[in-house]
Order: structure tokens, then sequence, then C-alpha cells
């Protein structure tokens, strides 16, 4: 079953009020924050024309952690997090609620004053 015909299949039951179980909507919360974190890593680190291996150089992790974060296989601790965000130069901005997630990264000024 290809992802669209999957998701119209869902949200028609969802129409039809069907409810997920709590076991799955939180599963369901918890992929959405990965993939978010791992598409604004890769964002910032393609803005800033970095590889894998130079972020990781950067942050003193692996190209393949960084691998893993980026394909949100895996979701790192608050001290990783605090180590990408000042190899990306960046703050690290996390919304979370019940309808949405959103994880941004916000270059730091480079203005010389």
């Amino acid at each position: 079953m290809s992802r669209s015909r999957w998701k119209m299949l869902r949200e028609r039951k969802l129409a039809e009020g069907f409810s997920e179980p709590a076991d799955v909507a939180d599963a369901r919360r918890e992929i959405r924050l990965s993939m978010a974190l791992a598409q604004a890593v890769y964002e910032r680190r393609t803005e800033l024309g970095l590889t894998q291996t130079e972020l990781a150089a950067r942050s003193g992790l692996t190209q393949a952690k960084i691998s893993r974060i980026e394909g949100s296989d895996t979701v790192p601790t608050l001290p990783l997090l605090a180590r990408l965000v000042q190899a990306l130069d960046a703050t690290l901005n996390i919304a979370l609620d019940d309808a949405k997630t959103e994880v941004s990264f916000v270059a730091h000024s480079t203005d010389a004053a």
C-alpha cells in the first residue's frame, strides 16, 4: 500500500470517528519529533555548506551518529543537542503541542558592530 493511499485510509477512519490507541498516538508523536529534528539538522548543515563528516568533526561526534540523527533513527540527548547547536552556530527552538511539532535552528547573528 502506498503512503498516500495509507494516509487517505487513516484520514477516512479518523473522520468516521475511529480513534487510535494511546500507545499508537504516543509513538506517532515521538516519530514526528524525531523527523522534525532530523530535518532541522539537515537544513542547517546544508545551509552552512557542511558535510556530515565536517559537522561530526565540529561537534565531536562521528559521521555515523550525524547520519543516524538526520535519518531520524535516534533522538539525541540534551548534552548532545548542546554540542550540535554549538557546531551549527545557532539557537535551537523546539515547540511541542498536541497538534504540531516545530524544530528549527536560528543562526547566530554575525554582524560586527
